[in-house]
């Protein structure tokens, strides 16, 4: 597609390595990057690796390359820079026709995968009687966002919320609730639950006979007792609510059929277990059947293991994990695996994984990835907590968000009061989800209002005002998108733009490639910053400008808006018309 330039580019060098030297490469083999040196569009940076295994000079390589390459059409004149370098600027004329060409492409020059996949995604993870808290926003905003780049992409995704929803918490709580006799007291809401959780780990820690019948408790429920399943299946209603309205109000796609909670699995532990121990795989450790993935050692240097099944016969989450690998690749066919989870549990993931390929459960045409993430901290640097120390629900963030947010729209906007609560709502919701988004996910990072309300710098807002200043220039250019406009790029603010915008495709894959969203942030937030470049510099619709210049550039900004819009839906963030 031609919309795709980083693809047009890297065929013509994967043509001239061919054509030069006889070697095969791929695209993602060229080493093409865009280049941050003025009046070059593109560098190649091949020829440095490629010189010992031809035999040549890293220069020398370089130049039969740029001999080779077709590219009268598509480049003036290749250049060889310093050791080896090949510096490329792509012909106006040529830049001209691929922005025009996805003027009329609802995919703005995205083309599909040609080989897709299926994904099985696990995110999000809210644990059943418990209110989300701000530990729980990382996962479900990442997981999103790779949902939707994954789908725009054209992969299949199958998105699994794994929540916790069985074993001994929920043997206690039954328990304490029946002792309350709960069931007949009418209906709770999940602030109740949460209270009565932590009243049951009380009673729990301080009273022997009580921790006895809530471990009896346990047994009651894995055996299907009417009375305690009918409480647990009460628990888990109340709490799916709660996850339905929290994932609303965030803009999270998962639903109610997407849940996948550890009482699914549970069926299956059983004869995971078995299987395993028919494999040889098994060893029994201080009376619990264990599986030791090599290379995985304690400070001692002991082995570690995956306790399978428990000395007293019980089953622990390494076991799910391991039934869960099984029944999506087995069952479902899944072909790929992701656990969009805490960098904390990095070693639990690579023991899973390896345990996984010795059992045969993930083949070499899978692949499983723990997306790992860090920590959202205060502005003191620590662990972002309430004032008295306790974790911050993510209901209560989400309305002070939206209650920031409606201070910077009552500042800015004319709009009527319910017009002015939506728009605060995507400004704000929008808000938290960016600053997170933007940041390169495997590292922490500082939740302060200030700044990811900012209406400059790399927020969301600043995205959504330069949308809506597009917007707004079309509107009052009564501008309706032309079918065969051709596009003008005489000045190089317009030339710059247009590079810009069909360097789309390239922030996707590079997105995709690392499961990094912010590479996706960091594309519109260039984008925008062009735009602003292109629109103090070429004057839209001021008096003197040509048609045809006028209608060139409202194309230009048409485009911006359509690539500002569809970029921020693939990270799940709204773009309103105005602001």
């Amino acid at each position: 597609m031609a919309g795709d330039i980083g693809a047009v580019i890297r065929d013509r060098l994967v043509g001239a390595l061919r054509a030069a030297l006889d070697i095969e490469v791929s695209r993602a083999e060229t080493m093409l990057r865009p280049s941050a040196r003025p009046g070059v569009d593109y560098q190649c940076n091949i020829a440095m690796g490629l010189a010992k295994r031809v035999g040549k000079p890293p220069r020398a390589v370089a130049e039969a390359i740029v001999a080779a390459l077709e590219s009268e059409d598509l480049f003036e004149a290749p250049e060889v820079a310093g050791p080896g370098f090949i510096n490329l600027v792509l012909r106006s004329e040529w830049l001209a026709g691929a922005v025009g060409a996805i003027a009329g492409d609802e995919r703005l020059g995205v083309a599909p995968v040609t080989e897709p996949r299926r994904y099985a995604l696990d995110y999000s993870s809210p644990n059943v009687a418990k209110e989300m808290h701000v530990g729980h926003l990382r996962s479900s905003i990442i997981g999103d966002a790779l949902l939707r780049l994954l789908r725009f992409a054209g992969h299949e995704v199958l998105p699994h919320n794994h929540l916790g929803d069985w074993g001994t918490p929920f043997g206690m709580l039954i328990e304490h609730l029946i002792d309350l006799d709960w069931d007949t007291a009418g209906d709770h809401s999940i602030n109740d639950l949460n209270g009565f959780y932590q009243e049951a780990r009380q009673k729990f820690d301080a009273d022997p006979k009580f921790a006895d019948r809530s471990r009896r408790r346990v047994v009651a429920l894995q055996s299907g007792d009417e009375r305690t399943m009918k409480l647990w299946q009460e628990l888990v209603d109340e709490s799916t609510r709660h996850f339905e309205e929290v994932y609303a109000t965030l803009g999270i796609q998962l639903t109610a059929a997407d849940i996948y909670g550890e009482s699914f699995y549970n069926p299956m532990l059983a004869g995971t277990v078995d299987d395993l121990e028919r494999r040889g795989l098994t060893e029994i450790s201080d009376g619990a059947v264990c599986i030791f993935p090599p290379g995985f050692t304690n400070r001692e240097g002991e082995p570690l293991p995956l306790i399978l099944r428990k000395r007293d016969g019980g089953y622990g989450y390494h076991i799910t994990d391991l039934a869960t690998v099984r029944y999506w690749v087995g069952e479902r066919r899944a072909t790929d695996l992701l656990y969009v989870v805490g960098t904390p549990q990095a070693q639990h993931f690579q023991m899973v994984i390896a345990a996984c390929r010795m059992a045969g459960y993930l083949s070499d045409d899978n692949t499983a990835t723990h997306v790992n993430f860090g920590t959202i901290l205060g502005e003191d640097g620590k662990t972002i907590r309430t004032r008295a120390g306790g974790s911050v629900k993510l209901v209560e963030l989400l309305n002070e968000a939206v209650s920031h947010a409606t201070e910077v729209v009552k500042e800015r906007s004319s709009l009527s009061p319910q017009e002015q609560a939506e728009l605060a709502r995507a400004v704000g919701i929008g808000a938290v989800k960016y600053a997170d988004l933007s940041s390169d996910r495997e590292k922490d990072y500082v939740f302060t209002w200030k700044k990811m309300l900012a209406t400059e710098g790399n927020t969301s807002v600043y995205l959504q005002y330069a949308n809506a200043r597009v917007r707004s220039i079309l509107r009052k250019a009564g501008y309706v998108p032309p079918a065969g406009t051709k596009v003008l790029l005489e000045h190089s603010a317009e030339r710059a733009l247009a590079l810009k915008l069909l360097q789309l495709p390239a922030a996707i894959e590079a997105a995709l490639e690392d499961f990094a969203p912010h590479k996706v942030c960091t594309y519109l937030y260039e984008t925008a910053a062009t735009f602003t470049m292109f629109y103090d510099n070429c004057p839209v619709l001021k008096d003197g400008v040509p048609a045809e210049v006028r209608q060139s550039r409202l194309v230009l900004a048409h485009l911006t808006s359509e690539v500002l819009v569809l970029g921020l839906s693939l990270i799940g963030i709204d773009a309103p018309e105005q602001m």
